[in-house]
């Protein structure tokens, strides 16, 4: 509901909830009575003074149960401090080679660690030798280093880079913008113990060359990383990944940025240290 339907159901605002009262004059009565005489005045101040009288008690007493925080009739539309307070552990506060570290020990720490790992690894860093040689030795498990820097090498082939029009270091060409980030949207533990833990990251990804004449617009998908990690050297590291596409929503009416906006966005706009 908008603020516009819940001013219209209660009514609007322009009640003022004021009591007008009638005070009698020696003179006679303003509204165009007659003059009284001096028993019908006494008789009316009486009146007058008994009505004071009930006015003052009954502010008095709405006061006292306005400001009556015990009354449970006061509290019974109140949320529950529970339904309003954040979810999920403190986000870490260590980090290496710019990746988040220092995951809590637990299945909670296991899915932030994940998203991090997912994000890290789905990055536009993995394009450049040295920087995915770090991210890989970053997160991975020193039983898997070097089996998984093996396996994204061959991924991130001379080959590939050439097709998506990146220059031989896998940075972009001049006047473009290259746009890779994994965005997790959700994570789910399917497996867990103190040492071991299988997480499903749910992600959307945006991936192209942003510029006037580029062929590879950047465009925008999803995927689940599936990750196993295990507790090594006091934090949860990958032990293997693997991908495959969706579930994917239903895509929107909203109108196409040029690849001006995007660059720009890109370019303004960093990541974030994920917690569960």
């Amino acid at each position: 509901m908008s603020l516009g339907d819940e001013r219209e159901s209660s009514g609007g605002y322009g009640g003022t909830g004021q009591t007008r009262t009638r005070l009698p004059e020696s003179g006679g009565d303003v509204y165009g009575g007659a003059r009284r005489g001096g028993r019908s005045s006494s008789r009316s101040l009486v009146t007058v003074v008994g009505v004071v009288v009930l006015l003052i008690a009954a502010i008095a007493f709405a006061n006292r149960g306005g400001d009556d925080s015990a009354s449970p009739s006061g509290d019974e539309n109140k949320p529950n401090s529970s339904s309003t307070a954040a979810s999920g552990a403190r986000p870490v506060d260590g980090k290496a080679a710019g990746i988040p570290g220092g995951f809590a020990h637990d299945e909670q720490g296991a899915q932030s660690a994940a998203a991090n790992y997912a994000a890290a690894l789905g990055s536009d860093g993995m394009f450049s030798v040295s920087r995915r040689h770090e991210i890989v030795q970053t997160v991975a498990a020193p039983s898997s280093v070097e089996r998984l820097q093996s396996g994204f090498d061959k991924d991130y082939s001379a080959g590939l880079l050439q097709r998506i029009g990146l220059n031989d270091d896998g940075s972009a060409p001049s006047g473009k913008t290259f746009v890779n980030r994994t965005l997790p949207a959700g994570t789910k533990a399917t497996s867990f113990s103190s040492n071991a833990a299988t997480v499903e990251v749910w992600c959307n990804g945006l991936f192209g060359l942003a510029g006037d004449d580029s062929t590879n617009p950047v465009t925008s998908t999803w995927f689940t990383v599936t990750m196993k990690l295990n507790w090594s050297g006091g934090d949860w590291k990958v032990l293997e990944t693997t991908q495959k596409t969706g579930p994917t929503p239903v895509t929107g009416d909203n109108p196409i940025s040029g690849s001006a906006e995007i660059s720009k966005t890109v370019q303004e706009f960093g990541g974030f240290t994920y917690a569960r």
